[in-house]
């Protein structure tokens, strides 16, 4: 039996009102039901670093959510990702000049994009990570505020998102998962839903 056939035996529950991670999941053939908006306090120790933050923070959104499974066929999924250069986390813009500050940073320069995600059930829990280096050209000036005016990528943290046009032509390479970029690294996760629930490939 095909893995997503055995699958929809189950109720896949994606707790993130991030639009790349659900078309992400339903372009892999995921069916799945999204989760209510829960306030979640995404506080974290500055003690945290790399892949430390977005995994805290997914284990973080899923005992908040963890409260509304009732069945066992359920598999909830959340998820955080970062953007992390020079020792430094970089977040979502709070404003236009913030976001230019931070594109500026990233221009002719490498970054670091992590996403941590978790998997929970009423039985067990299980969190992974995934990194990706990517590789900015140097951006002008002009083409940062266009960029900006036009895609507003203030819900996107590093200020960008790599499947807008300042991903066609500010990039040069990416080291690593492409959809990790974009805010789930689906071929990794296609793999460890195999592993929770137990799939055994042929």
């Amino acid at each position: 039996m095909i893995f997503l056939e055995l699958l929809k035996k189950y109720e896949i529950i994606l707790a993130s009102q991030s639009p790349r991670r659900q078309i992400l999941l339903k372009e892999a053939g995921i069916d799945y039901t999204l989760a209510p908006k829960i306030d979640v306090d995404e506080s974290f120790s500055k003690k945290l670093k790399k892949e430390q933050i977005p995994l805290f923070l997914s284990e973080l959104k899923a005992d908040a959510y963890e409260s509304n499974l009732t069945h066992k066929n359920q598999i909830l999924i959340t998820a955080d990702t970062i953007v992390w250069q020079k020792k430094n986390m970089l977040g979502k813009p709070k404003s236009k000049k913030d976001a230019v500050e931070i594109l500026k940073q990233l221009s002719d320069n490498k970054h670091y994009v992590y996403t941590g995600v978790t998997l929970t059930s009423l039985k067990k829990k299980i969190s992974f990570f995934s990194k990706s280096t990517v590789f900015f050209d140097k951006i002008r000036k002009d083409e940062i505020n266009y960029y900006i005016e036009k895609y507003k990528p203030f819900d996107k943290a590093g200020a960008y998102g790599i499947q807008e046009w300042i991903g066609y032509i500010g990039i040069k390479k990416i080291k690593g998962s492409f959809y990790n970029v974009m805010g789930l690294p689906i071929h990794q996760l296609y793999v460890e839903l195999k592993n929770f629930i137990g799939y055994k490939d042929n």
